[in-house]
């Protein structure tokens, strides 16, 4: 079988696309919970609370999402359109979570945060799932979605890099030491940037698997979904590896704030060290994403994934008996770990799409949309249980906002930081274990299917 070969454009363009996701994904991942608790003001079990019921409407519309884009025929395709038309809901939505003011009262406060970070989320979900969709169909061979997936995830995690290390800095140069209106004023740079990234993304791209006509019935396409193995294993994997991301990610500033001593003093230049700590971290994970290409040639998906999940847990679990004092052994250990992270996010996206292949080459039926949604869905939860559970634990263990931590406290933070991420991690490689594609499975897929586009074409 031959399969035209993407353009250097068109994966880049594709990969912009996450850029703009994660310029917001990564502030939520990183800076959220703590703009919440210590600069708006409100109690951190309350915000925990509020990530895991607001997931309830995230239940509802992200397969909803999925089906909607999966029935949609435009003269740009079945998923382009949305990046055209939600890119600037989707920033809008993003600047006023942090819109707010501190002087709000708690019950105002409270019910901003609900609003707009729903608001936040249904945007996402919107342009998100189209967006993911694509991968899926930009080309028939497992090979080159794989090849998509690593540019997508270099410019993903070049997009975190760029928050990691410019957002605490911004927002204390644009605020003037006001906290609030730096986030603010940050946050609507990096709206009008995932707006314009998402436009590039559109116009760069092509949808080119067209699936087998069959007739719309949602209720086969969920028995579809339901009866697909490899996606269900995924999806759980997905629930606690994002779960992990949350508690370690959300825990960052807290465990630099109060266990390592960061005062904001610049380290280097103007960056203090949680920024540099964050920014070599994404550096050596960048790193690693450019090995995706040649390990997915040489080696299963399924073994690297466990393989390089578990010796990242090791990494994330040293940090629990790492003294405070030693930052640069710190910097070495999460540069260790990122690096190889760095490949499973690739690895993983296109995963997801051979699940889509498997679900068609089994039933019949291409539910593209559907499977990422309901993976996206999944990434999702794991993020607002990961964060609820932070919340929930640092509240238990007496943390209060700018103050001295007790040890108890202190106990918490470390332990969200690293013994707890790591257990999570070890629980999401055991899920991958259970994932039975493989490349002898990819082939048989890629050629049957292709034979029933062609029949299908001809028809």
């Amino acid at each position: 079988m031959t399969t035209e070969k993407l353009s250097f454009r068109e994966k880049l363009g594709y990969g912009l696309g996450d850029t703009a996701s994660n310029f917001f994904f990564q502030v939520f991942n990183l800076f959220l919970m703590y703009y919440y608790t210590d600069v708006f003001g409100l109690p951190p079990a309350a915000v925990g609370a509020m990530f895991l019921v607001t997931k309830v409407i995230d239940a509802v519309s992200d397969p909803i999402m999925g089906l909607i884009a999966d029935r949609t025929n435009s003269r740009w395709g079945k998923y382009r359109p949305y990046l055209l038309w939600g890119a600037v809901p989707y920033g809008v939505c993003g600047y006023l979570m942090f819109a707010g003011s501190p002087d709000m009262s708690p019950t105002a406060k409270l019910v901003y945060a609900y609003v707009t970070y729903t608001l936040m989320m249904l945007a996402y979900t919107i342009i998100n799932v189209p967006y993911s969709a694509l991968m899926g169909v930009i080309s028939p061979s497992s090979i080159e979605r794989t090849k998509v997936a690593g540019y997508r995830f270099i410019c993903a995690f070049a997009a975190g890099w760029m928050i990691a290390t410019f957002v605490g800095p911004l927002k204390e140069l644009l605020g003037g030491g006001d906290e609030a209106t730096g986030f603010r004023i940050t946050m609507i740079i990096f709206a009008v940037l995932s707006v314009i990234l998402f436009w590039t993304t559109f116009a760069t791209t092509k949808e080119r698997v067209v699936p087998h006509r069959v007739k719309t019935d949602v209720r086969l396409d969920i028995k579809t979904l339901l009866s697909n193995g490899p996606w269900a294993i995924l999806f759980a994997s997905a629930i606690v590896t994002l779960m992990n991301i949350a508690v370690r990610n959300g825990s960052l500033l807290y465990y630099f704030k109060y266990y390592v001593g960061d005062d904001g003093t610049p380290l280097l230049l103007i960056f203090d060290k949680t920024a540099v700590f964050l920014s070599l971290g994404l550096i050596s994970m960048i790193g690693g994403i450019l090995l995706t290409r040649y390990l997915a040639q040489h080696f299963e998906k399924r073994i690297l994934m466990i393989a390089l999940t578990l010796l990242n847990a090791l990494s994330m679990a040293a940090f629990f008996y790492i003294p405070p004092d030693q930052y640069w052994l710190m910097v070495t250990v999460n540069c260790i770990g990122s690096f190889l992270i760095g490949p499973t996010p690739a690895l993983v996206w296109s995963m997801y799409a051979d699940c889509a292949d498997y679900g068609e080459w089994k039933s019949g039926r291409r539910i593209t949309a559907l499977v990422f949604s309901t993976v996206q869905f999944a990434q999702k939860m794991g993020l607002a249980v990961g964060a609820g559970l932070l919340g929930i634990v640092l509240g238990s263990f007496g943390f209060v906002a700018n103050e001295i931590q007790s040890e108890t406290s202190m106990m918490g933070i470390r332990l969200m930081f690293s013994i707890l991420p790591a257990a999570l991690a070890i629980l999401g490689a055991a899920f991958i274990f259970f994932y039975r594609i493989d490349q002898q499975t990819i082939v048989e897929m890629e050629e049957a299917l292709a034979q029933r586009h062609e029949d299908s074409a001809v028809a």
